[in-house]
């Protein structure tokens, strides 16, 4: 048992301004916080403790090619952006992926993200044939994640079509590809890994409406255990007309009249709904999967989070295509696009503390997302957590009730003096001991894949 003494302590719901300590089972669980002055042998950590923000979206490959997609071809869309995804992927093998999941779970902790629901739909070689071992790229992400040490949620993800209405495959899909029974083999295998374990956990997932068959997308639903469940959904214009015309619904609208959806489900984007889709998301608990940067770097469009928040929905944030791997960028620009829509500003206060606001509500969803007792700095959860230096700059003008402000508005990641991953200290001074190495392997990665850092 270890024992750390904070100025102030936010355990996600309240602050303890006069002081707190918290104390540190050897599982890595918090056993007990207890407010005031430090306790006898704590140990004294100057600075504010946030419970550490889980990252519900994250496509870990991505982070090859981050940057590499913004020079224009005419009218340049996400499905151009795709072909270019698509081919980044072509020869990426298990070291290469264990190696930029690395790099990308790495900088995710620098920047305050403790945690990664990690969607992965990457199975198969390069000639889209599986490996000896099915599972070896999954396998490869929660060695990466072990390394670094972050916790992961891993959503291995049920690709099976290549367009609403089951339609076959494309040559770039051919890796992502497994029928439904494969995919429960698939699920089976990686039980072993996850189940039980402390810093994991195990999802069922499914691309898109679009990329699983009905047949396909219910067997995997039906075998789900008390699994959480994510899915890409209305994400595109071109994805909702297209599931109009196969299904004569809107994606959302057809999800919750054919499928089981509730509170353990994370509807991932969700931009393009109908107040009827919202309402019926709301009604039953699901979680919105916002990635702010992501969906502004490929044009999709803006989430109704005016609407949603007010019919009590509940929201997460995640990195999807690692374009930015900060979280506070992520809840700057969920706010920032509201005002640019409404032309008003402090949107989504609702008569609260605004920084307060989103940063609770992004920890309590993305803990739900995760299946995991995180987000929250309370007896029996991780001790997952970062601390926030007041004495910088971007910070000292905040007051208790303004700080979360001041940091998601107007400072950055320099702002976090330490990141602590199950009771273990992973960041400190903005970095991470392996951040050399880790780097100098993700150079070798891309260098190989033909790609520039």
């Amino acid at each position: 048992m270890r024992t750390l003494h904070f100025e102030q302590l936010f355990d996600g719901r309240h602050w303890h301004r006069d002081g707190a300590n918290l104390s540190i089972d050897e599982r890595g669980e918090i056993a007990a916080i207890a407010p005031g002055a430090a306790l006898p042998r704590a140990e004294r950590r100057s600075g504010v403790a946030l419970p550490g923000l889980p990252n519900l979206h994250s496509h870990a490959h991505q982070r090859a090619m981050a940057g590499l997609g913004e020079r224009a071809r005419g009218a340049d869309s996400f499905w151009h952006w795709r072909e270019l995804m698509y081919r980044c992927l072509a020869q990426l093998g298990p070291d290469e992926l264990q190696a930029v999941a690395a790099q990308c779970y790495l900088e995710m902790l620098e920047a305050g993200y403790t945690a990664v629901a990690e969607f992965h739909y990457l199975h198969h070689d390069v000639h889209g044939k599986p490996y000896a071992d099915r599972a070896e790229l999954s396998r490869r992400l929660l060695a990466a994640a072990d390394e670094v040490g972050i916790g992961i949620s891993l959503l291995p993800v049920l690709y099976d079509a290549g367009g609403f209405g089951a339609q076959p495959i494309g040559d770039g899909q051919r890796r992502f590809f497994n029928s439904g029974e494969d995919y429960l083999r698939l699920i089976e295998a990686l039980a072993g890994d996850c189940d039980g374990h402390a810093q994991r956990a195990l999802g069922i997932c499914a691309h898109s409406l679009r990329a699983a068959s009905p047949r396909a997308l219910a067997l995997a639903v039906e075998n789900r255990r008390q699994r959480v469940v994510h899915i890409h959904i209305a994400e595109q214009t071109a994805e909702v007309e297209q599931c109009i015309e196969w299904s004569g619904q809107r994606p959302v609208a057809h999800l919750l009249d054919h499928y089981p959806v509730d509170d353990r489900w994370c509807l991932i984007h969700a931009t393009h709904i109908d107040a009827d889709e919202l309402a019926g998301m709301a009604a039953r608990g699901a979680i919105a999967g916002l990635c702010p940067t992501t969906e502004a770097n490929l044009g999709d469009g803006i989430f109704p989070a005016v609407d949603w928040l007010a019919a009590g929905g509940r929201f997460g944030v995640g990195s999807d295509s690692q374009i930015s791997l900060s979280p506070v960028e992520e809840l700057r620009w969920l706010e920032y696009a509201q005002r640019l829509i409404g032309r008003r500003r402090a949107v989504l206060a609702d008569g609260q503390a605004l920084g307060q606001r989103l940063y609770a509500g992004a920890l309590a969803g993305g803990a739900a997302a995760c299946g995991r007792d995180i987000g929250r700095l309370a007896a029996g959860a991780r001790a997952d957590l970062l601390v926030l230096d007041a004495q910088h700059p971007r910070l000292a003008a905040g007051s208790a009730e303004s700080l979360l402000d001041c940091w998601l508005f107007a400072a950055d990641a320099s702002a976090i003096s330490e990141v602590i991953v199950a009771g273990e200290s992973r960041v400190a001074g903005g970095r991470h001991p392996l951040r050399e190495a880790v780097g100098r392997r993700f150079r070798a990665a891309l260098a190989q894949l033909g790609l520039q850092a």
